[in-house]
């Protein structure tokens, strides 16, 4: 039986495929489901655009900004890049597709990324 935890690691482990302007939004059934996968992530209005937005807890400032750079990494490698807001003992994460103005499905193999990264997989 596939967990919650076992369906966002699978998802993690996708690749981001090249998106442009024109790439079409996802059907809400499919945005739910890769929603449902995630653990922790709301999906928030700025500006007009919905974004999947997730705050990380952590000790302290070093280890935050470590964690940011390890976002960076996997970002460049995927070649999709969020919003980063660095704290003390935080990082807050925002996924969109600037060039689609929303959410599409890279979105949420960066986010199922991105808390791997965290879980330190």
């Amino acid at each position: 039986m596939m967990t919650d935890n076992d369906e966002d690691r699978d998802l993690g482990r996708q690749n981001c495929e090249p998106c442009e302007r024109q790439t079409e939004e996802m059907d809400l059934t499919e945005e739910d489901g890769l929603f449902g996968a995630l653990s922790g992530w709301s999906r928030e209005p700025e500006s007009g655009v919905r974004k999947l937005v997730k705050t990380y807890r952590f000790s302290n400032f070093v280890e935050a900004i470590q964690f940011a750079n390890d976002v960076k990494d996997i970002s460049e490698k995927e070649n999709h890049h969020p919003s980063l807001l660095i704290e003390w003992g935080r990082v807050t994460v925002s996924w969109w597709t600037h060039t689609a103005g929303g959410l599409r499905r890279n979105d949420y193999i960066m986010a199922a990324k991105t808390d791997l990264v965290y879980a330190g997989e």
